[in-house]
């Protein structure tokens, strides 16, 4: 298949994966949740209708929101014309966070929906255990009938916290529990070939197979007004879905019932296809969820050895370390010309690997005095990007 499935067997593909559908991510920015005066309640009880109607079909739902500092700026008249440093964006989440989560509640209230809030930073993800607990609690909540409504938790977020934007938020949850569906609802109607602004015969792409370095060139096509996520977070949001082998769509917030329109076959937005070889929950968890420390610089023999023959990393194929890492921590690994081939957990820190880049693993314990190990990174904790 081509990366733009615009032909009858995909459109037929795309309507199967949204009918198999049994656990969906329905994320939702700030660009469609605030209006002049705040947060816009008739959005917010569009989207609970929305949801609610998914939940009745049987499906288990997760919907990710942003939001909390935009009503928190409204709640004490702060202009969005302002920069906000990280202290006030802390404070104005503590203030909004309450208010959206009471418009939530009472919205999904008139549908006989509970729901459940979560907030979340990135040190929550990045450790494997509690990575695994919030799974547990988000499994038992479906358990229970409730729909979890997951944010940042920007009142304690630094920038070494943070997701960057709950696109990608969005897309580790959706991984986290191995939905089928990731839904961006945002404030552009699909990704387009060119810009439709000054191209008139712009194209909208309804079905795209494989995230490649042409469709990522076309995310300048499409601007969102508001919040940090802008085209190119959707599409490496739809990527990393793909990759734990769900499907994506990215397609317009507003849009009055959108959800029941999609799930009932009308050809709306743009939809990602997932990857055929699904990849493995640890090794999502090591390339999605983790910030690499450092790099290590192979040679050709390596790079091939790791990407073609499925090998583990030695220390004689590295020929330069960069940063400052520890034993367990996540490093990327780069070929001659710079570009990333991999990433890994590293069983070396980088003052050790510095000593032993480019030497044959009989002469570790000559040169550190002891070894834990002859592999820098072990396949198994390795991941060809």
């Amino acid at each position: 298949m081509n990366s733009n499935l615009e032909i009858e067997d995909g459109l037929y593909y795309r309507q199967t994966l949204f009918d198999k559908a049994k656990r969906v991510v329905v994320k939702v920015g700030s660009a469609i949740l605030t209006g002049a005066d705040g947060i816009n309640k008739q959005v917010v009880d569009n989207l609970a209708k929305e949801i609610a109607f998914l939940h009745n079909t049987g499906r288990e739902v997760i919907l990710v929101t942003s939001g909390a500092v935009s009503a928190g700026r409204r709640k004490i008249h702060i202009s969005d014309e302002l920069e906000l440093t990280i202290k006030q964006k802390q404070a104005l989440a503590a203030i909004g966070q309450s208010s959206l989560m009471h418009d939530y509640d009472e919205s999904f209230a008139v549908y006989g929906k509970n729901i459940a809030q979560i907030l979340l930073t990135h040190s929550d993800l990045a450790n494997r255990k509690r990575y695994l607990n919030v799974r547990n609690t988000i499994l038992t909540l479906f358990k229970y009938g409730v729909i979890p409504v997951i944010n940042e938790n920007d009142t304690v977020s630094t920038e070494e916290l943070k997701f960057s934007d709950n696109d990608n938020l969005g897309a580790l949850v959706a991984n986290l529990i191995e939905a089928d569906m990731f839904i961006c609802l945002t404030d552009v109607d699909a990704l387009y070939d060119r810009n439709p602004v000054t191209d008139a015969n712009a194209r909208a792409l309804y079905t795209v197979a494989e995230v490649t370095d042409e469709i990522m060139a076309m995310a300048g096509n499409s601007k969102s007004v508001l919040g940090t996520g802008g085209m190119c977070s959707k599409i490496k949001a739809a990527q990393m879905v793909s990759a734990g082998g769900g499907s994506s769509f990215i397609g317009p917030g507003r849009q009055t019932d959108i959800l029941k329109h999609l799930f009932s076959g009308e050809i709306i937005g743009t939809f990602f296809l997932p990857r055929q070889e699904k990849m493995q929950s640890r090794k999502r968890w090591i390339a999605y969820v983790l910030k690499p420390k450092g790099s290590l610089v192979l040679d050709r023999g390596a790079c091939k050895a790791i990407c073609q023959n499925g090998k583990s990393l030695l220390p004689s194929g590295i020929i330069e370390v960069e940063g400052h890492f520890d034993v367990g921590d996540a490093v990327r690994c780069l070929d001659m010309d710079n570009k990333p081939v991999a990433v890994g957990l590293t069983n070396f820190s980088s003052v050790d690997l510095y000593k032993i880049k480019g030497v044959r693993t009989d002469h570790i314990v000559q040169i550190l005095g002891s070894k834990e190990s002859d592999e820098v990174m072990h396949r198994d904790n390795l991941v060809i990007l």
